[in-house]
């Protein structure tokens, strides 16, 4: 009986230890799933937006088009009547299940292909479809031609070029007049991001990485449009930053953006706590995408679709991405 009884504790002892190791050991490898999850969503948006704006039309004072309307013969992916012409649009998440802010961002990148980088050409005249340019060297045939004149911008696609370099011919020169100024942008590029119900990150609607279950992102803007300084970051709502204006989207020099991978662990009691600041002037815990100011505030994370949210460890994945390929509000003189 004696040794019955030791048996029998010795069991449970075995059972408990190796029911403990069994636990950490999930949590352990649910937190490299995390890490690597995490790791190539982040790698991923950012290996895009740091292509955001190339090719796209340069932005002066005096091109001031956000817009552009696609000739019915475009390959037009937006499935819009008008193209928005912003390298990087954030979309606001707003608030979650809970009444709260930070439910998550999407953010949309938009690109050309072009190897000449969608260089700007004058058009000297309009024959029906013909566009009379100074050279051509920057088109090809079945780019995306974009020509902008002030506010108006007008989109088609090349059908033939001029080996002469002096002639464009496009399947529709509707809108496009002579002292426009005509990109050939390759072909049109744009990928949206952002988080499904059940935590995968999409690609204009198609999983890539699993996982994640936040993304949150800020504009990093100057003072000035024609100043490259970031002097402040702002969240995409508001009257000003949820639709900027011309003048308003020049000054858009960065993207800084943090997204939030969770371990697929559920731990039995509460393990993650929601930010403790937002404005902090000392490292913050919790929940947190990054240190903000008072001036400057990070913005929240909120992840209440799931009711069971602190009992799951998260990872939290940021960086900054200077918008490095459009020549951003200068004033030139396109020959």
């Amino acid at each position: 009986m004696v040794g019955m009884v030791i048996g029998l504790i010795a069991t449970l002892v075995i059972v408990q230890v190796m029911g403990l190791f069994e636990g950490q050991k999930r949590t352990t490898s649910g937190s490299a799933d995390a890490q690597t999850n995490g790791s190539l969503a982040l790698y991923t948006v950012q290996r895009q937006l740091q292509q955001a704006g190339y090719a796209l039309p340069i932005y002066s004072s005096l091109q001031t088009a956000m817009a552009c309307v696609p000739a019915t013969t475009t390959d037009n992916d937006t499935g819009t009547a008008n193209v928005d012409l912003s390298p990087v649009t954030i979309t606001d998440g707003g608030n979650g299940p809970d009444g709260q802010d930070g439910a998550s961002d999407s953010i949309t990148i938009r690109t050309g292909t072009s190897a000449m980088g969608g260089a700007p050409i004058k058009i000297s005249s309009v024959t029906g479809n013909i566009i009379g340019v100074t050279n051509n060297l920057g088109c090809s045939q079945n780019d995306i031609a974009i020509a902008t004149n002030g506010a108006t911008c007008q989109m088609s696609k090349v059908s033939n070029v001029d080996p002469g370099y002096t002639q464009i011919t496009v399947a529709s020169a509707n809108g496009m007049a002579a002292g426009a100024v005509l990109s050939c942008v390759g072909s049109w590029t744009t990928t949206t991001y952002s988080v499904s119900a059940d935590g995968n990150l999409l690609q204009n609607g198609a999983p890539i990485a699993s996982g994640v279950v936040n993304i949150q992102a800020q504009y990093g803007i100057s003072s000035i449009g024609n100043n490259n300084t970031v002097t402040n970051w702002v969240d995409a709502k508001g009257g000003t930053w949820a639709a900027p204006t011309i003048s308003d989207r020049n000054r858009i020099k960065a993207i800084r953006i943090a997204i939030v991978a969770r371990n697929g662990q559920l731990e039995k009691t509460n393990v993650t706590d929601a930010c403790t600041s937002w404005t902090a002037a000392v490292n913050p815990t919790g929940l947190c995408a990054w240190q903000g100011t008072s001036t400057d505030p990070a913005p929240k994370i909120n992840v209440s679709g799931d009711a069971n949210w602190q009992r799951y460890r998260y990872r939290v994945f940021e960086t900054i991405v200077p918008l490095r390929n459009i020549i951003w509000s200068k004033t030139l003189l396109i020959q």
